[in-house]
């Protein structure tokens, strides 16, 4: 069942517990600010300001207790976009309390081939995203039951290095 923006946007306040994400595109900057991701790819120094809403939110939800976390599947070599996202959303995000966790299927096969996009709020609430071209962001649905994408988080999680380890190790290829 397709889920409105508002409504969506509202669970990422109202959650009590935890937010959990999956992430499975190599590319999301039909959703992004192009010119952020020029800055960075051209080596410009990170403007103070860049994503500040997002950090604000993190800072807020973490500093009241609750746990915000994400895996990213991904392979090396990294897109020019993930670079960018890793490079400068990641580390600043990081920051302010928000963890990440990287499951890298260079070596290994993707254990979730084919599992979309989602977000699991409470380990009740799951709103899976649809993205096109790009990743230029389409819309969301929400999910009747929660079980099967626990599932994958735990699965996704099983299999997955947290991203300073990773980041130390591959960040500069």
């Amino acid at each position: 069942m397709s889920i409105s923006g508002e409504d969506f946007e509202n669970l990422f306040s109202n959650f009590r517990r935890e937010a959990f994400r999956l992430e499975t595109l190599n590319d999301y900057s039909g959703s992004s600010d192009v010119e952020n991701i020029r800055s960075f790819l051209d080596g410009e120094p990170q403007p103070a300001d860049y994503n500040q809403d997002w950090v604000d939110e993190v800072r807020e939800n973490i500093s009241s207790g609750k746990r915000m976390y994400r895996v990213h599947i991904l392979s090396r070599p990294l897109t020019p976009y993930l670079r960018f996202e890793l490079g400068w959303g990641y580390a600043k995000n990081a920051t302010v309390g928000e963890e990440f966790f990287i499951l890298d299927t260079t070596e290994q096969s993707n254990p979730l081939d084919g599992v979309p996009d989602f977000w699991a709020f409470d380990e009740s609430t799951v709103v899976t995203m649809r993205y096109g071209d790009g990743g230029a962001f389409l819309g969301a649905d929400k999910e009747s039951t929660a079980g099967k994408w626990l599932e994958y988080r735990d699965i996704a999680l099983s299999h997955a290095v947290p991203f300073a380890e990773w980041w130390e190790r591959y960040g500069s290829e």
